[in-house]
């Protein structure tokens, strides 16, 4: 697995064999981020359930600005820490452009942010998506601004409404194993 685009195209992602670590491939995260384009100069971004971290890195080798990786499980972290430091020097990075929290998401969305990002990726594990999904976008206005765009991932099928959101857009079909990406901005518009 390697970064598909950018400053940092062609960069190894290393990926361990942790049960339900399901990274985005090469191939869905080039179709994603053409699909986003030049929106993603500049921009902050919060990786949830970062796993090896392959949206967050895709995004700083693209033009973001800065990207904010939360994953709880201590032995992805390990591999994700390498993939970062990989990216942000082949991307000419500083290191602060990549902040790593090992926490549970659920308890870090229950912070009060003083940030808010501009694109949020959401790729809770499938076996939880049914009881982790609502609460996840009930915390997560705290951490947007009237422009923030979450992008959701998830099989085909799993779509649902979620109050205080308004889908914009969906991406793929699910087919053959590929997951659907929706998008969403949030309708409650913090400033």
């Amino acid at each position: 697995m390697r970064i598909s685009g950018g400053k940092a195209r062609g960069i190894p992602l290393r990926v361990g064999k942790t049960v339900g670590l399901r990274p985005a491939s090469e191939a869905n995260r080039e179709r994603l981020f053409s699909s986003i384009g030049e929106k993603i100069t500049n921009c902050m971004i919060l990786d949830l359930f970062a796993g090896s971290g392959s949206y967050g890195l895709e995004a700083l080798s693209r033009g973001a600005k800065s990207a904010t990786f939360v994953e709880k499980n201590r032995s992805v972290i390990k591999d994700l820490k390498i993939n970062a430091a990989n990216t942000l020097k082949s991307a000419q990075l500083e290191s602060m452009a990549a902040k790593i929290e090992a926490r549970d998401v659920l308890e870090f969305l229950k912070n009060k942010s003083t940030e808010a990002y501009d694109i949020i990726f959401l790729d809770p594990p499938y076996s939880e998506l049914s009881k982790i999904v609502q609460p996840l976008f009930e915390r997560l206005h705290k951490f947007t601004h009237r422009n923030t765009i979450v992008i959701h991932e998830c099989p085909a099928g799993a779509f649902e409404e979620r109050p205080g959101w308004k889908l914009i857009k969906n991406l793929g079909k699910g087919s053959k194993g590929s997951p659907v990406y929706h998008f969403f901005e949030p309708v409650i518009k913090n400033p």
